[in-house]
């Protein structure tokens, strides 16, 4: 759950089950050891617990794309204590929003779920909806985030892929180090070949192949001695090749038109009110940086300019 927009880069749905037979006896090792584990380690998270929720479960999805549980936990406690049903942040300006997201960053993915929620609450009774199709037609849902909803919410069977899924698939099944930047119809056959017959293991094979490669499956320091599916991983077997591929650079932020858009974002949600031009003007010394981030808010939504010169976030 680590890559922005991953919606955009991993398309997901339901895929015809398995022969009647069943997966092939090494498939079938995969899951109950990679199960076992999860059932043994997994993190004691608060959209995971058997009273949170569908919302819950949305709200984290949203929250955890290219950003920390760590991160995220404060943020998402406090968004459902005080929204707690979609209805009540579909009640609530967008700005509200934008304001109560504070510094997860990505501050778009704030409208999309205010969208959601009101149309969650417009159009299905307030109820996160069961069926993908449905939450694929929600604002801002994407591919992914309907699958994993309608798997981790609801316990249905589809492919569920973010990074560190996909990590796991890479090493443990194909014997590489890292999956392409972008997700292929090879790893998309993949997962489909791996993912259980069964609806309700193959909801709790996609939540414990994403622990896995949170927690043990990482990307720069793997703890291979601490991994279930050890000795039967490819990339290991294979002697942990060094990855081959374009090279995987780090996202930088210092002095980069984010951090900007961040600071201004930042003197807007601690105002009750508008702000004008000097004040945001402060926040950063180089002026022609310094309008392009501010345009951006206005053209992606997040911040809306009036009529005195001042700004304000949306109403």
């Amino acid at each position: 759950m680590s890559t922005d927009m991953r919606d955009a880069a991993a398309p997901t749905g339901p895929v015809a089950p398995p022969s009647p037979a069943g997966p092939p006896a090494p498939v079938s090792a995969l899951h109950d050891l990679v199960i076992d584990w999860f059932d043994a380690h997994a993190r004691e998270l608060p959209w995971r617990r058997p009273d949170a929720g569908a919302w819950s479960v949305m709200v984290s999805e949203f929250m955890l794309q290219q950003t920390p549980v760590n991160r995220v936990l404060p943020v998402h406690s406090q968004w459902m204590e005080r929204w707690p049903r979609p209805a009540d942040l579909a009640a609530e300006s967008p700005g509200e929003a934008v304001r109560a997201w504070g510094r997860l960053g990505y501050p778009r993915r704030a409208l999309r779920l205010h969208g959601a929620a009101t149309a969650i609450a417009q159009q299905h009774g307030g109820e996160v909806p069961h069926d993908h199709a449905q939450l694929l037609a929600l604002p801002g849902v994407g591919e992914y985030t309907a699958a994993a909803v309608a798997s981790f919410a609801y316990g249905r069977r589809h492919i569920v892929l973010d990074t560190n899924v996909r990590r796991v698939f890479a090493r443990a099944v194909t014997g590489v180090a890292y999956p392409p930047n972008a997700t292929t119809a090879a790893e998309r056959r993949t997962a489909a070949t791996l993912l259980p017959a069964d609806e309700a293991v193959a909801a709790r094979w996609a939540a414990a192949t994403m622990e896995l490669g949170a927690l043990v499956c990482t990307a720069r320091s793997p703890e291979c001695g601490r991994c279930p599916v050890a000795a039967l991983c490819a990339w290991r077997l294979a002697g942990s090749p060094a990855h081959e591929g374009p090279p995987r650079r780090a996202q930088t932020y210092a002095g980069t038109d984010r951090q900007v858009r961040g600071r201004l974002l930042a003197v807007l949600r601690a105002s009750p009110g508008p702000v004008r031009q000097a004040a945001l003007d402060a926040v950063w010394h180089e002026p022609v940086q310094r309008a392009r981030a501010l345009d951006g808010l206005v053209e992606d939504g997040l911040v809306e300019p009036l009529a005195n010169g001042a700004y304000r976030l949306p109403v």
